[in-house]
């Protein structure tokens, strides 16, 4: 009877050291991240915490607001962003270790559901097809958005830039641009892919056409300063991982 309660008394007290190794090496991290990933890291943030028990808090920004502000020194462990800007907290000496691509994306066109589709089909055609629209809508290059950056340059390149200001309508935040589109307030609308599939209401007309397309790479990044450099590469870890990878393909975009 001794020995059965020793036994006992015993095997509870690994599970308590077992449980209470887990909860001390149980993290908590901030991640600052564009709002591109904004789904996908939304329905991943949920996963990573019931997978690892670590705790997850995301902060959504423009693609080049999350670099400004990661550069700037705000306290965050992990960034994720268009890789382009994480390349350059890399080069700066500001990321913990190597620069890791998640997913990529590139730039569709999207009309109202039931619409006349305008032809995209080479980019000549695309110039004449948003002469003859009368509204478009896109992110306000100045925001730091990657596709509206892209945008304007792609307005520039087919020589119509300043033909298009007068019929252009920013969208004030990527997850309304679509609803402009769905309620005939743009009649085209330009933005990521991953943001328009799921919007109702809406039509994907197809890619920018060409080399006006631009393929926007995320990538994450842990920050030098953070206080939890092991959960914020268990993140990095995770968002490698085939769980991820399936999730990212859900949201509209590939693996990186």
């Amino acid at each position: 009877m001794k020995v059965c309660m020793r036994t006992t008394c015993g095997a509870l007290a690994l599970v308590a050291l077992l449980l209470q190794s887990h909860v001390t090496h149980a993290g908590e991290i901030k991640a600052l991240c564009a709002v591109g990933m904004q789904d996908v890291m939304t329905d991943l943030a949920q996963v990573f915490e019931r997978s690892t028990g670590h705790k997850l808090t995301l902060t959504f920004a423009t693609g080049g607001e999350t670099i400004q502000r990661a550069r700037a020194g705000e306290a965050i462990d992990v960034v994720i962003a268009p890789s382009t800007g994480v390349d350059s907290l890399a080069k700066d000496g500001k990321i913990a270790a190597n620069v890791i691509a998640v997913a990529r994306t590139g730039i569709s066109v999207a009309i109202r559901k039931g619409a006349l589709k305008p032809d995209i089909s080479s980019p000549e055609a695309f110039k004449r097809s948003l002469l003859a629209a009368k509204s478009i809508t896109y992110l306000n290059p100045a925001d730091g958005g990657a596709s509206g950056i892209h945008f304007a340059k792609v307005l520039d390149q087919l020589g119509i830039a300043a033909e298009m200001k007068t019929k252009t309508v920013f969208a004030p935040k990527a997850s309304a641009l679509g609803g402009m589109v769905a309620n005939s307030e743009a009649e085209i609308g330009v933005l990521q892919f991953q943001l328009l599939f799921s919007v109702p209401g809406i039509e994907i007309v197809g890619p920018l056409p060409g080399n006006l397309q631009n393929t926007t790479v995320f990538s994450v990044g842990t920050m030098i300063g953070s206080k939890d450099l092991p959960t914020g590469q268990a993140l990095v870890n995770f968002l490698r991982s085939p769980e991820a990878a399936s999730v990212i393909r859900a949201k509209g975009m590939e693996p990186g």
